[in-house]
């Protein structure tokens, strides 16, 4: 094989892949010249690449929301840096597995199957951009609002592009009649869970595995503080009672106005128009990780 076809082939192999030309002249050589076998070759180098990366830890990335119909999916895919997290292939490569996400329920196990446009799963696709940008990726969670009966929102903050950023929020109210005070409200309520993290939208939906950890951890802080065993409790018990209005979103403090509570907004707005949560979704980049 003459020196010009290797070439032209290490060329195509590169079109195709994405990877770099030593990687891509060792795998025509390695082939004997097979494109598709070097493809295979490059593919399985690869796999071993990525799964080194994967001991690393991911905790950047980027948030991404699918709308349709009054129904939202959103997404959360991780890389190790946010300069990665602004790569357009990177960017792309959320964006379709976003909508995947949207025709698989939101149910993170079926999406690794998905097929995408290239005709590969989703599974090998990551793993193609794992090998060629040289961080580990993870996709790391996802979930759906379903329209049902329900007016739904969405929102993205520090979006790098529509429906594309570092945290983001989906809304579900039951409502009598969608008025345009609705809409705005909505919104602003999508905003306001965006930079208030509630955990839940009442006291009923808290895990008591969280509140009495947290009782726990008051309580022990109380008795080296040196306060009166006499006290204690009833001081815990306030302190509980602070964790739980920070922390559900109908009790926290409305973002707009600090003086009243989301449950008091609510009520004034309910005058004219039935207004009730159903449910929220907040996704922030690496939260927990």
């Amino acid at each position: 094989m003459s020196s010009e076809n290797i070439l032209y082939k290490v060329k195509k192999l590169r079109e195709i892949t994405g990877v770099g030309f030593k990687d891509c002249k060792i795998a025509i050589d390695e082939s004997n010249g097979d494109v598709e076998k070097a493809i295979e070759f490059l593919r399985k180098k690869g796999i071993a690449k990525a799964n080194k990366k994967m001991e690393r830890v991911a905790s950047d990335g980027l948030i991404s929301i699918f709308e349709k119909d009054n129904s939202f999916s959103i997404l959360e895919v991780n890389s190790e840096t946010d300069f990665v997290a602004k790569n357009s292939e990177f960017i792309n490569f959320v964006e379709k597995v976003s909508e995947l996400v949207f025709t698989a329920s939101g149910d993170i196990k079926n999406v690794p199957d998905l097929d995408m446009e290239n005709k590969k799963k989703v599974k090998d696709n990551l793993i193609s951009l794992i090998s060629k940008i040289g961080e580990k990726i993870t996709i790391r969670r996802c979930d759906m609002i379903k329209s049902n009966n329900f007016i739904n929102f969405s929102y993205i903050h520090s979006a790098i592009k529509k429906n594309v950023g570092k945290i983001g929020v989906l809304l579900s109210l039951e409502v009598t009649n969608k008025s345009e005070e609705v809409l705005k409200f909505g919104k602003d309520l999508t905003m306001h869970i965006a930079a208030t993290s509630p955990l839940a939208i009442d006291k009923e939906g808290l895990d008591q595995n969280l509140l009495n950890k947290e009782k726990e951890i008051i309580t022990e802080e109380l008795k080296n503080s040196g306060k009166d065993s006499n006290i204690i409790d009833k001081i815990a018990l306030g302190k509980l009672n602070k964790f739980i209005s920070d922390n559900t979103l109908l009790n926290q403090e409305w973002i707009k106005e600090p003086k009243k509570k989301v449950k008091d907004i609510i009520k004034e707005a309910s005058q004219n128009n039935k207004i009730k949560i159903k449910k929220f979704i907040r996704f922030k980049v690496g939260e927990g990780v």
